[in-house]
């Protein structure tokens, strides 16, 4: 591509003539691996003046090279010159620049939003034997138990499950079921006039789903608890429940109909109106609710995970089903927007005795691009171990950071220029927005500064992912040494909450990588 402006390359000559040995190399002294920033043009591992020459030589040559591309515009000209130029003249470029590249574990991490679940139980009981710690624990609660009389809901049993998920390191996954017993509606609605169907082929009771006594009621208690727990930091998500047996969308082995699409769609409405905040999943045997409820951004559920042959030597979920029913409605890429949970079918130790293929059963869960796994709540195969341990490590999102560049020095008041290259080696995304913030800690006094870089994490898909930007130092910040930390931090305490697999966290859950110098 030929140089837009002749008299521009001028400019940046003379000024970068004058310039040259006007500006003394420094080197951080923070025991961080100490290079160049990725600016380095002409190949010294330095970044200095001499490289904006390289980079006029260089876009001459071949304008198409993306890496000649410095302000990220799409397109390389002499702008992109004068760019770096300005940015070595302020200072926002040191000379040599701090590049840390971070030592990655393979420990299995616990993170909000993702990992494995224990069944109406908590990590008290999991440590009991061989599971991994859960990060979610599963409550499902029948109409009938939490709301006992009309607009009496039973907070305190919701919120004892809360106190306990909470002291475990574990958040609540919620749903309401109307059925699969006797009678799992509340009698006071009984009374009020409700109808229903007993079936005999499995013995239960379906309620009248379409009722309009039945949506009203049924209205009033999910919007008490969107109330009480959307948003909240207790809640992982919630199940968008309800109807069918379990509050599964289905009604096999009653011999009962579901009700119309018109009165489904209700129900998913239903959810999608009260809870804004928490996310949301929708059952995979929904059919055309599962298609509508993933388009407005739920995650889907399926809870028969690893059935091989457990029903029928003909049939089965994961071969006959999952797929199919992803494809009909069109929800292959709902886990973009929202969390791909799996329930087992049996526990795993179903799966060992029945010799299903475990590694085919956990390769499926990551093709589906699964964030929460609930294995049964039982003692994993020791034969299986190991596979399990490496399945936790690709579900869901794992945040690694490969590389972070910034000066040795900057100004308070001023802009601390960084570049950082991540790898999301999971499956998924974080479906939270979990604040990236920097820590800058002064050495000497232990004050510290946190500042947001404003880096949405949720659009972090499984993959690199670079990020390039500047933090706006406090202006109050003393001149002197600073530690240089990062972490992710809880959306509602603002504490480190998502631990990386990086070798260098603090007791306080920062990630300290390295030194910068505040004039």
């Amino acid at each position: 591509m030929a140089f837009k402006s002749n008299k521009r390359l001028m400019v940046i000559l003379l000024a970068l003539l004058l310039s040259l040995g006007a500006l003394a190399l420094v080197s951080a002294q923070s025991g961080a691996q100490q290079t160049h920033s990725g600016r380095d043009y002409n190949g010294d591992d330095a970044v200095g003046f001499e490289d904006v020459l390289s980079l006029l030589l260089r876009g001459r040559a071949d304008p198409a090279a993306p890496e000649l591309d410095y302000n990220a515009d799409g397109v390389y000209s002499t702008q992109d010159a004068l760019d770096f130029l300005l940015d070595l003249m302020w200072g926002r470029l040191a000379p040599y620049a701090v590049v840390v590249t971070p030592r990655e574990t393979d420990e299995l991490l616990l993170n909000p939003g993702m990992g494995f679940v224990s069944v109406e139980s908590f990590n008290n009981w999991v440590r009991q034997f061989r599971h991994p710690l859960c990060s979610i624990a599963q409550f499902r609660w029948y109409w009938k138990d939490i709301e006992p009389q009309e607009g009496q809901i039973d907070f305190a049993l919701i919120d004892r499950m809360i106190e306990l998920g909470t002291a475990n390191g574990q958040k609540i996954m919620l749903r309401v079921m109307c059925q699969d017993g006797v009678v799992d509606v509340p009698q006071w609605l009984i009374d009020q006039g409700l109808k229903g169907q007993s079936y005999t082929e499995e013995v239960g009771w379906q309620p009248d789903y379409s009722s309009a006594l039945f949506y009203e009621k049924h209205a009033n208690l999910i919007r008490a608890l969107a109330a009480r727990y959307d948003g909240t930091p207790y809640l992982d998500h919630v199940d968008i429940g309800t109807v069918g047996r379990w509050a599964e969308w289905h009604t096999s082995g009653t011999g009962l109909n579901m009700p119309p699409d018109s009165i489904l769609r209700k129900f998913v409405d239903l959810y999608l109106d009260n809870f804004k905040k928490t996310p949301l999943v929708m059952q995979i045997g929904g059919a055309e609710e599962l298609k509508y409820a993933v388009e407005k951004g739920t995650g889907w559920r399926a809870d028969c995970l690893g059935d091989y042959g457990m029903f029928s030597p003909t049939w089965n979920h994961m071969e006959d089903f999952y797929q199919q029913a992803l494809d009909a409605e069109e929800a292959n890429e709902a886990w973009r927007n929202g969390p791909v949970v799996f329930e087992s079918c049996g526990s795993i130790q179903t799966w060992y005795d029945d010799h299903f293929d475990i590694d085919k059963i956990l390769s499926e869960a990551l093709r589906w691009h699964a964030s929460v796994v609930h294995l049964g709540t039982v003692p994993v195969p020791d034969a299986w171990w190991d596979k399990v341990v490496e399945f936790g490590r690709k579900m869901g999102y794992r945040f690694v950071l490969e590389r972070l560049s910034h000066p040795a020095t900057a100004k308070a008041g001023g802009s601390l220029y960084y570049e950082m290259e991540w790898e999301n080696k999971g499956v998924a995304p974080c479906y939270l927005k979990h604040p990236l913030a920097f820590e800058l800690r002064n050495r000497q006094s232990g004050a510290s500064w946190v500042v947001d870089t404003g880096a949405d994490i949720r659009n972090w898909l499984p993959g690199p992912v670079e990020v390039r930007s500047r933090i706006e130092l406090p202006a109050d910040m003393p001149p002197g040494e600073y530690e240089l930390g990062l972490a992710f931090l809880d959306p509602w305490s603002r504490e480190p909450r998502i631990a990386l697999p990086l070798e260098v966290r603090a007791a306080d859950g920062w990630y300290r990588l390295s030194h910068v110098t505040i004039h």
